[in-house]
């Protein structure tokens, strides 16, 4: 049987991870001295300054939907945090706390927020709860194209409004300016953590259409928020550059003006030795040189961040909004657990994590507490090729025809047609036939596709057939619930993965009536998920890395934790 030495792929990582230690970029995922790892930055600087400008990098260009509501993307993401605030935030211990609102509840299901007074959006006009209403129930219309329908469905209400069977949402009442109550369809333990909480501004948006706000100016072009910045100019593809809200609600920022701009990954470390760069995300091959400037400061934390190999096993109904397992191609078991036994991940994570990552078993990173143990695990997965052919001799595939490659269980040709997102990261591509080396050492032939990376997950949200096998990454949220990537009707569920236990395990997590408020009771049904996840397998999880900024010595007062980073009005540049 033909096959690729694994000592020859071995020996190309390693000339990888040495080559490409000067490239950067990054996936869609601290020291005061050299080698000495904090979270923290600035604690013993001196008081805060006003002015200056800040230079923070974004590796690739971002697609231009500057407005929370309707982004799909972290870089665009990246931007809009600089000038938008969430209705509440979450602490190092990924608890959520009162923001712009405060909250009580009796009872799981009915909820009052309490709005601060006097916080104001860029144009002047304050913020009231009717921005938030409108923000929901934009979300909630038939015609909103973005992917947050998932926060606002379980008010009691949405789905006959998102019908057009109502004309308002029941679940919404509004009490004065500064108070609302929201009723859920049931009580769940994360009603809370899951709603969606960033109003839009109803002024701004007056007599545009659901279906027109993506395309308008409000959201492309002048975007306005509720933050510490405001957006004073845009250059596609190039720059975004912002200066202070003297109004802040929470005080006046230090920093005058903020620009963000997008610098090839190549060149990070240079723009951080030549002090043309304050502040940026950078991709883990690059690590080792950025600690070894003298003028830059590392903040590491754990990282919210898995990356796996999906399987397509269905489509989407977009008229039912539900997965059909309906692709037959991956549906035994035995050949999904043989292509996950294929993979070294040791090897490959340390290739290509640089030191910052390791492998995972299970679609939960390590950070939350819901992670279950290896030891709970069915499956370790553990790297063994003769396990993965055994597998495959099993379910039915063999290589009848003497070419060196398995046919499938009818005879006929089988091809792992693989997938995985380009950018300029020189990585991604090595990474990718990494991948197809391992599965064609067992006998899988595999063919790489590179797709760019504004079409690729476009395509998955649309269940593309060309996508048979994918890579892909998620940034968990704060609260681990995994119901919004794997539940049978969910929209991020790339696999299309369909399984009433998955959905039972779930719910359960959630309900109230089963769980009540003892989080170890939570706890084990969803390590009971992961263990449902990790036999069945419509994904193999391959890895999670931590979360790494290089910082200036000149910035000061940035912190950094497994929630991110503290806002930007906190920051201060040394004149």
């Amino acid at each position: 049987m033909r096959r690729k030495s694994i000592l020859l792929l071995t020996a190309l990582m390693l000339m990888l991870s040495i080559f490409l230690a000067a490239c950067g970029g990054k996936d869609k995922a601290n020291t005061n001295e050299k080698g000495k790892d904090t979270d923290k930055q600035g604690e013993n600087a001196s008081a805060p300054k006003d002015g200056g400008t800040l230079v923070y990098a974004l590796d690739s260009a971002p697609k231009g939907l500057f407005n929370i509501n309707f982004e799909k993307d972290t870089v665009d993401h990246e931007v809009v945090d600089f000038f938008d605030d969430d209705l509440i935030k979450y602490d190092d211990q990924l608890k959520a706390q009162p923001n712009i609102a405060s909250w009580e509840t009796k009872d799981n299901k009915v909820y009052k927020f309490t709005f601060k007074k006097g916080v104001k959006w860029h144009n002047g006009e304050e913020l009231t709860v009717d921005d938030w209403i409108f923000a929901i129930e934009t979300l909630a219309n038939k015609d909103y194209e973005g992917p947050r329908y998932e926060n606002v469905k379980n008010i009691e209400g949405a789905p006959a409004y998102r019908n057009k069977k109502a004309k308002t949402i029941t679940g919404l009442k509004k009490i004065d300016d500064y108070n609302i109550e929201i009723t859920f369809d049931k009580a769940r333990v994360n009603n809370l953590e899951n709603l969606w909480t960033h109003p839009m501004s109803r002024k701004e948006f007056e007599g545009i259409a659901v279906k027109d706000m993506m395309s308008s100016p409000q959201v492309r072009q002048k975007p306005i928020g509720t933050g510490p910045f405001k957006v004073n100019k845009i250059v596609p593809g190039e720059s975004i550059e912002f200066v202070r809200n003297e109004d802040y609600w929470q005080g006046k920022p230090h920093i005058e003006k903020i620009i963000l701009k997008v610098i090839d990954p190549s060149l990070v470390v240079g723009e951080l030795k030549n002090e043309k760069l304050d502040l940026t995300k950078f991709h883990m091959s690059i690590y080792d040189e950025v600690k070894k400037l003298n003028n830059v400061e590392v903040l590491k934390a754990p990282g919210l961040s898995y990356f796996y190999v999906g399987f397509r096993l269905g489509t989407w109904d977009g008229d039912k909004n539900k997965n059909v397992m309906n692709f037959d191609k991956y549906q035994n078991k035995k050949l999904r657990q043989a292509m996950a036994y294929a993979i070294n991940r040791e090897e490959w994570t340390k290739a290509f994590f640089f030191g910052l990552g390791k492998p995972v078993n299970r679609p939960v990173p390590s950070a939350h507490w819901i992670a279950a143990d290896n030891s709970e695990l069915p499956n370790q997965y553990e790297y063994d090729p003769e396990k993965a052919k055994k597998l495959l001799d099993e379910a039915g595939y063999k290589d009848t025809n003497g070419d060196g490659f398995r046919e499938d269980p009818n005879g006929k040709e089988f091809v792992v047609n693989f997938s995985h997102y380009a950018t300029d990261n020189p990585t991604f591509e090595s990474r990718a036939k990494a991948l197809t080396q391992y599965w064609e050492a067992v006998g899988l032939k595999t063919k790489l596709k590179m797709i760019d990376s504004n079409l690729y997950y476009d395509m998955l949200d649309k269940a593309d057939k060309s996508l048979e096998v994918f890579y892909g990454g998620w940034s968990t949220g704060k609260d681990p619930d995994p119901s919004g990537l794997w539940t049978s009707d969910a929209l991020w569920n790339y696999p299309r993965w369909v399984n009433e236990q998955n959905d039972k395990l779930l719910a359960d997590a959630l309900d109230v009536k089963i769980v009540g408020t003892d989080q170890e009771k939570r706890k084990q049904l969803y390590v009971e998920w992961q263990k449902l996840v990790n036999e069945e397998l419509p994904m193999i999880p391959i890895g999670e890395t931590d979360e790494v900024y290089a910082v200036s010595k000149r910035l000061k007062g940035v912190k950094l934790d497994v929630s991110g980073t503290n806002r930007p009005h906190e920051w201060w540049i040394e004149q």
